[in-house]
Parts: C-alpha cells; sequence; structure tokens
C-alpha cells in the first residue's frame, strides 16, 4: 500500500503545474480502488485514510501542513474519505462474493462427482472410500468415515483419542451434528456429522480441528453424508430387491417342481401301480409276453422317474444362491467314456460314433454334472433321430483363453430358429416332440444349460447343413497345476 500512496504523490507533484486540485484527489481515489481491489481490507481502509492526510499535507493550500483554509478543501477532503470507504466496503464485498462463489461452485462439482461416483459404486468399501476421499479433498483435514455396522480398524482406533471415538459413538446413536459450531459438543474442535436418519442409522464422519463458525463447509459436510446416506441405502434396497428376486424365483421354482410331480410324475406311477398289481394278483392269467411287456413297462416308468428326480434336483441345486460345485482337475476322455459305456450298456448295436482328439488338456470340473450333461444330450439325440448320432471333442487353441468344445450331432427333424433359446428353458417342449409321442418333461436341456453356465461356459445349439441339430458345449480350459512352464510345459 505504500508504495501505492508514493506513488499517487509522486505522479502529483510531477503534474501539479498542470491539473487541478480535483485531479490530484480524483488521482488518490483511484489508487484507494486499485488497492481495495488488491489488498485486504483493513490494509486498504488504512490506505484510504493516508491518502487524504497525504493530499492534505502536500497539495491543499498550506501546503507542507495539515491545516485547512477554506470550508470547501474540507468538504472535498470528507467526501474524498467517504468515497474511498465506500469503494473499499463494496469492493470488499464484491471480493468476498466473487471467492464464495467460486467455493460454491468447487462444492457444487465435487458433489456432483460424487454423486457420479456413488452411483456407480455397488460396494460398502466401495461407497466408504469415496466418501472419506471426498471429505479429504474438500477440507484438506484428516478425516474418519466410520460405519455402525462396522467396528473401527485398528489403525483408526491408533489415530482416534477416547474422547473421537465417544464423540463418534454418540453421533451415531443420536443422529445428530454435534462438535464445533453445533448445539452439542460445542467446545470440541472437531465436527462429527451422522450418515443416515433417525430410523436408520448408517455411521458417522469425523472431520479434525475444524472452526466453530465455518457454516458453509458444515454445510457442504452434510451434503456429503446425505449423499453417502443416499447410496446406502440404494445399496441396501438393491441388496433387498435381490433378496426378494431371489426368493420369488425359489418360490416360483418350487410352484414349477409340484406342477412337475402332479403332471409328469403321476402318470409312470400310475402305469408302475397299474402293471405291479395286475401282475400280482392276476399273474397267472398272462403269457410269458404279456408278464414280461409289464415288467418292461415298470422298469421303463421307473428310468423315466429316475430320470426327471435327477434333473429336478440339479437344477433345483443349480438355481440356488451360493451353491458350490466339487470341482476338481478331471480327464475329459475318462467322463467321455464313462458315458458311451453307460449308453451302449446292453445293447447289441448303437447309433453312436464318437470322435475324440488325443491329449486333451485336464479340466477342473464337477465330473458328475457333466456325465449328466453330456447324457441328456446324447439321450436327447437318440430319442429324437433316427440315423448316426455323432459326438466329437477337440480343442480350439485360437480364442483366449483355450476352449474345449464338445459336439453332439444327429440327423433329425431339427430345431426351428424361433426356439433355439426358449428350449433351454425348464419345463419347455417342442410341439413336433409332442405330436411324436415323444414323452418328456422339459428339463433335460435346462439343466444342461445350468450345468455349463456354472462351469463358466456355454451351451448352444445350431442347425446342421442337410438337416438335424448340434449342440456345442464350449469350457474354458484353465492353466493346469500339473504343467511347469520351466519344463518346456513336460509333466514333472
Amino acid at each position: 500500500m505504500s508504495t501505492l500512496l508514493i506513488l499517487a504523490t509522486l505522479v502529483s507533484f510531477a503534474l501539479g503545474t498542470y491539473i487541478s486540485f480535483t485531479s490530484q484527489a480524483m488521482l488518490f481515489v483511484l489508487i484507494v480502488a486499485i488497492a481495495a481491489y488488491l489488498l485486504d481490507r483493513w490494509q486498504s481502509v488504512t490506505g484510504a485514510v493516508f491518502s487524504v492526510l497525504l493530499l492534505n499535507f502536500f497539495f491543499v493550500p498550506p501546503t507542507w501542513t495539515f491545516h485547512i483554509e477554506h470550508p470547501e478543501h474540507l468538504i472535498a477532503l470528507g467526501t474524498m474519505l467517504i468515497v474511498a470507504l465506500t469503494i473499499n466496503q463494496l469492493t470488499a464485498n464484491l471480493k468476498q462474493k466473487t471467492v464464495q462463489a467460486l467455493q460454491n461452485e468447487q462444492r457444487a462439482r465435487q458433489l456432483q462427482e460424487l454423486a457420479i461416483g456413488l452411483a456407480l459404486s455397488e460396494t460398502v468399501g466401495g461407497i466408504q472410500e469415496l466418501g472419506k476421499r471426498a471429505f479429504e479433498q474438500a477440507f484438506q483435514a484428516k478425516c474418519y468415515l466410520v460405519l455402525s455396522n462396522l467396528a473401527p480398524t485398528a489403525q483408526q482406533l491408533e489415530s482416534l483419542s477416547q474422547q473421537q471415538i465417544d464423540g463418534l459413538h454418540h453421533c451415531m446413536k443420536e443422529m445428530q451434528v454435534l462438535g464445533a459450531g453445533s448445539l452439542r459438543w460445542g467446545e470440541l474442535n472437531d465436527w462429527y456429522i451422522p450418515i443416515g436418519n433417525k430410523k436408520v442409522g448408517i455411521g458417522a464422519a469425523l472431520i479434525q480441528a475444524k472452526a466453530s463458525d465455518d457454516h458453509d463447509n458444515q454445510a457442504h459436510a452434510q451434503a456429503i453424508c446425505s449423499l453417502l446416506t443416499q447410496a446406502f441405502e440404494r445399496l441396501r434396497f438393491n441388496l433387498q430387491m435381490q433378496s426378494a428376486q431371489n426368493e420369488a424365483q425359489k418360490q416360483q421354482l418350487q410352484s414349477t417342481f409340484l406342477a412337475a410331480i402332479s403332471h409328469d410324475l403321476r402318470t409312470p406311477l400310475a402305469v408302475m401301480v397299474g402293471a405291479a398289481s395286475a401282475l400280482r394278483s392276476q399273474g397267472d392269467n398272462f403269457s410269458q409276453a404279456q408278464q414280461a411287456h409289464m415288467l418292461q413297462s415298470i422298469v421303463d416308468e421307473a428310468n423315466y422317474l429316475t430320470s426327471v428326480t435327477e434333473n429336478t434336483l440339479q437344477l433345483v441345486r443349480l438355481s440356488e444362491t451360493g451353491s458350490q460345485l466339487h470341482r476338481d482337475w478331471e480327464s475329459i476322455e475318462e467322463i467321455v467314456g464313462a458315458v458311451l459305456a453307460r449308453i451302449k450298456q446292453g445293447r447289441i448295436e448303437t447309433r453312436l460314433q464318437a470322435n475324440i482328439e488325443n491329449d486333451l488338456p485336464l479340466l477342473r470340473l464337477d465330473p458328475v454334472l457333466i456325465a449328466q450333461l453330456l447324457s441328456n444330450l446324447i439321450d436327447n439325440a437318440l430319442k429324437y433321430s433316427e440315423g448316426i448320432v455323432e459326438l466329437e471333442v477337440k480343442v480350439d487353441q485360437h480364442l483366449v483363453p483355450p476352449t474345449l468344445h464338445i459336439a453332439v450331432m444327429d440327423h433329425g427333424p431339427g430345431i426351428p430358429t424361433a426356439e433355439h433359446n426358449s428350449i433351454f428353458e425348464a419345463y419347455s417342449r417342442l410341439a413336433k416332440h409332442d405330436q411324436a409321442n415323444q414323452r418328456s418333461a422339459g428339463l433335460g436341456l435346462a439343466v444342461c444349460r445350468a450345468i455349463a453356465i456354472a462351469h463358466e461356459g456355454q451351451l448352444i445349439v445350431n442347425d446342421r447343413e442337410g438337416g438335424g441339430s448340434c449342440f456345442v458345449l464350449s469350457l474354458p480350459i484353465p492353466q493346469s497345476p500339473f504343467i511347469h512352464p520351466e519344463n518346456g510345459g513336460a509333466l514333472p
């Protein structure tokens, strides 16, 4: 400020013979306006007072004294002082509002960015980390965010005093703002901001060493806590909705299962009971061929019931949330061989032809489930087609990761393109199969796709050239623990 006053005085001396006293006064007023914009309020006020004194001392007759001869000079100096102080006040208010507007813009931008980040976060830890980062960015101070259902970490307990721990506890308990500038515990230097509402207390935030009269920043801290509350509530509602959907799906599955029991199990049970009762009460009246036919019908119906029961139980198991597979490193050749041996058992000839690559890698899978999947696919192909059924197993090294493909191909009537997805739904049947008197509970393919998904694979169906269908099971090939890269990929 002194530099500006000296500059104004020197310029006034240099131009004294060319300009009037009024112009000199305007020059000092200009200096006061510049000082009010560049300096703080008290420095600019001091400069305004000294500018009037300098103008009086050097340029108001009699010069080099503070004596004023003419009343008009006194009025001019007084007016100049009032104008200088008014300019100072207006400029100070403008600066304050400008700073406040910039702060509000920064806070609004931070809240917007925080809201976007919270909308994308799907975990409690992610929301908590975003909130802590937002507090530290906004207040440039050490901040802590503690949730009521999670105990403070050891690092937090080491950094907090017992008073601060008690403050967080009471803030979460009462769901009120505590600490500096509040009506509760106002003698403290820290802020304690609740996260949640009176009905649901989620947690609290601690912002260390904040001024009691900083109401704007305190309101900003409460706005951040409001966004965190909304994020935690959204996450809680999503979990509740997911739980409700799982429960509804479970109830629907149970209802479907009961419908299957009443529709698909009652008929074979009635056939079995009727045949067994007839054999017991009137067995002597039937010929050997008739008795053999009845016994074979009982066996067929029992096998059908076994298939339906196994498929239904597996579908229920795989549909349950958190179900665990019994996975281990298995040889796909052994699983395929066991399935083929079971299908060929008791048959003089078979229409099944297998083409399996050599040196297939080990896969980490549940052998019982994969065997059931292959059995369902092959049984369906043999049931719904009359020609050769081909089984092909090969590895595609061009995919990332490398993938094992198991294809079951038939020359049957094929599946309409519009039904390529619907056939994998539970209790779905093709109209042409129903018309062909081929009994099916509509569970086999649904179980197959559920097994494939549980193994991070996929099961699709394609049309074959010349007619027929091709079901392809694709399973990713993980890095086998029995392969050592340092040995060139050889087994130890």
